[in-house]
């Protein structure tokens, strides 16, 4: 974090109890990251029982991923900048009561148009969430541990990305869709009354004029630091969107098993989530360089070893790992290159993660479309590898900047 952004905010809680509180206060920011970005992913899971259930198509079903997704993209950054001056905690507890209420919302939804609605009105407050937790994550740890403490946060959000689909398949059969969404509801809830008693009361930030915050945009090294999340989450995703398919389809795993071994791809990961925090402050554009380049490994060994599900569980642990060390190490990479408004800069990362999101889930489509599913893991590693390589021009930008 920058000392600016530090400086805006002075805690109310005194010295002794600081340490403490604020720990607690981070883990609880964590919790309640996994339950909101599990309210995203989850959905994907859930498609096969609420399409039965509400008598509509698959891919109708799928759009609801789509209306989450782009909602995220479009309305965070904005929404975020017309928010950055609101107290923290407060504006917390508000987005998780409103998560508790859009997801009692879906379960009780008793068509798709409703449960659009309940899609809609959480995808609005999600980008909100993300951006201004890691800066206040960071804030409360202060400049020496903020980048701990931001992957402290992304465990829960890097947890709920990779696990939120897993669970989603498994949380189906167990309760049922309606049900799923009811017990999201009751975590948010929770989450809200946790955060309202223990997290310290924040100095309100300054208000600073949307002008004043988009000023960040003609930065060109704050924009190759975005340009560069996107080529990082477009290789991510370009594979895992259909990881499920290839572990069926290319390495043979009976589809029942497929959410077992998706669950195991997601827990080895959250490892990379601790380095990612561990490493991240010897160098976010180094790091992200040498992160890319064992994702771009361990995507491509996936297809290449599948035959052997010994060498399969080594090449999804070295992918799984690169994959989540990202998600800090891009939120730190893209919030550290902004020289103000950290809240936009964190929620414009995210937006951008979210059109990667969606520009590799068109670009591994087009792959299985035209080449076949065997050739997604060795497109995904080629993106991967761009983004190694576009590191460098990053670096050059930010010597031109210091210049």
């Amino acid at each position: 974090m920058s000392s600016a952004t530090s400086a805006t905010s002075v805690h109310a809680a005194s010295p002794g109890t600081k340490s403490a509180g604020h720990g607690l206060a981070v883990l609880l920011l964590a919790i309640s990251a996994f339950v909101i970005v599990t309210t995203e992913f989850i959905i994907v899971g859930l498609l096969p029982s609420l399409s039965r259930d509400l008598g509509i198509s698959i891919s109708t079903a799928g759009q609801l991923v789509t209306l989450f997704a782009f909602t995220v993209m479009l309305a965070g950054p904005f929404l975020t900048a017309m928010l950055s001056h609101f107290e923290r905690k407060r504006l917390f507890v508000v987005i998780l009561v409103i998560f508790a209420g859009a997801n009692a919302l879906a379960a009780a939804a008793p068509d798709i148009w409703v449960l659009g609605l309940a899609r809609f009105l959480p995808a609005l407050a999600l980008p909100v969430f993300w951006g201004t937790a890691s800066e206040t994550a960071g804030e409360l740890a202060g400049p020496e541990k903020s980048g701990k403490a931001v992957a402290n946060v992304y465990l829960g959000i890097s947890g709920a990305m990779v696990l939120g689909i897993p669970l989603g398949t498994l949380a189906s059969t167990a309760f049922g869709w309606r049900g799923t969404f009811w017990g999201l509801s009751g975590l948010s809830l929770l989450m809200a009354v946790l955060l309202f008693v223990v997290m310290p009361t924040l100095a309100k930030p300054a208000r600073v004029k949307l002008a004043e915050q988009a000023r960040i945009l003609k930065d060109p090294y704050f924009l190759g630091n975005v340009v560069l999340s996107v080529i990082v989450f477009t290789a991510m995703f370009t594979a895992y969107t259909y990881l499920a398919d290839t572990l069926e389809q290319i390495a043979g795993i009976p589809a029942g098993q497929v959410g077992w071994w998706l669950m195991g791809f997601g827990i080895v990961g959250l490892g990379g989530n601790w380095l990612g925090g561990q490493f991240v402050g010897r160098g976010p554009l180094m790091v992200t360089a040498v992160a890319a380049l064992v994702l771009a490994v361990g995507m491509a060994a996936t297809t290449l070893v599948a035959g052997s599900h010994a060498w399969l569980g080594v090449a999804l642990a070295v992918w799984g790992i690169a994959n989540t060390a990202l998600y800090p190490i891009c939120q730190v990479r893209v919030m550290q290159s902004a020289s103000h408004a950290q809240a936009l800069a964190g929620t414009l990362n995210v937006s951008m993660a979210n059109a990667g999101i969606g520009l590799g889930a068109i670009i591994g489509g087009s792959v299985i479309l035209h080449m076949g599913l065997a050739s997604v893991g060795y497109v995904a590693a080629g993106i991967a590898l761009l983004a190694a390589v576009f590191t460098l021009l990053v670096a050059r930008l930010k010597a031109r900047s210091a210049a």
